[in-house]
């Protein structure tokens, strides 16, 4: 990081420890997530003395584009709340870019997650997207894919294009911790992954005859990261939300996600199997979803059982069907 952000930061955590006796978790924890928005802000050209409010608030949709919880980015925006306090107490700023900016507040039980209806209007709406013909097969094949597969946004975004040739039934996807894993297609994600490809080997074509390096990336871009970001893709989500007739609240990256595992479950998959395809460590982490499947045995025992069945004829009901 630029040495002024490194000075702001070690001069903020050793006032910290100094002066209010932080704990060293509390110290490291610090470091890290002020290291991370420094991070951030350097890659936009910018640094902490400069940054301001709107600065901040655009490291926060980077923070929600990257999926992470709501617990998460509450910490990350105390720490550089108390960062700039600091910086305005001891004059090193006039101003304090963060005192306005409210926090995500905390992480709710279960995930938000979207029907399987407003998928389908998301899906729909991708197809139609975009100033050109390319645009919009790029727009159907990143919601297809991630809807097929429930990958992280960083993942999908960053997915190399080696991994898509050949018309694969399988993908294998690089997660956290350099971690692999190997997540089936559906046949509609195969075929808009075929439509995309050949549209974006046409383009690379071209822009190798102009003496431009090919891009190793399935969805190659001319920005530093050289392939598409994970901010574009969040803005991109919010705008087909729009076009869906989506609340754009309720959608995000990670809610199609959360979207694909709910609805995996609430037909009948296994709790392990979704585990494995979402690549998480711990099943534990997985069970967040398993109110799916309270609701389905809560509905099975309304519909089904005995005494249910009674009362509902009882009031005048109709009774289920011997249909599952």
């Amino acid at each position: 990081m630029p040495d002024t952000g490194r000075r702001w930061i070690s001069t903020f955590l050793e006032a910290q420890a100094a002066e209010l006796g932080a704990a060293q978790n509390t110290l490291q924890a610090y470091a890290r997530d002020l290291a991370d928005f420094d991070t951030w802000l350097t890659a936009q050209a910018l640094d902490i003395p400069r940054a301001t409010q709107q600065d901040i608030e655009n490291y926060l949709v980077h923070c929600d584009a990257q999926g992470l919880a709501r617990s998460t980015r509450a910490r990350r925006l105390s720490a550089i709340k108390q960062l700039y306090r600091f910086a305005f107490d001891d004059r090193l700023r006039e101003d304090n870019p963060a005192i306005r900016i409210k926090g995500p507040g905390r992480d709710r039980k279960l995930p938000k997650t979207l029907s399987e209806e407003e998928v389908d209007r998301l899906l729909a709406a991708a197809r139609d997207h975009g100033r050109s013909d390319a645009e919009r097969a790029r727009n159907t094949c990143l919601m297809e894919l991630l809807y097929a597969t429930g990958m992280r946004v960083s993942e999908l975004v960053a997915l190399p294009v080696a991994a898509a040739r050949g018309d694969p039934q399988m993908l294998l996807i690089k997660g956290k911790g350099g971690k692999e894993r190997m997540v089936p297609l559906s046949p509609d994600a195969r075929d808009r992954l075929a439509e995309w490809l050949t549209v974006r080997d046409a383009a690379q074509d071209k822009a190798r005859e102009k003496g431009r390096a090919p891009s190793p990336f399935l969805f190659p871009s001319t920005g530093k990261a050289g392939h598409l970001t994970r901010h574009r893709f969040y803005t991109l989500i919010k705008e087909l939300s729009v076009d869906a007739g989506v609340s754009p609240a309720k959608v995000t990256p990670h809610t199609l996600r959360h979207a694909f595992a709910t609805h995996l479950l609430a037909n009948g998959a296994d709790l392990r199997a979704i585990q494995t395809l979402l690549g998480h460590a711990d099943v534990a982490t997985t069970e967040i979803y398993t109110h799916v499947l309270e609701e389905r045995l809560r509905d099975l025992v309304q519909q089904h059982h005995p005494l249910a069945v009674a009362a509902r004829r009882k009031s005048g009901g109709t009774p289920p069907s011997d249909d599952p």
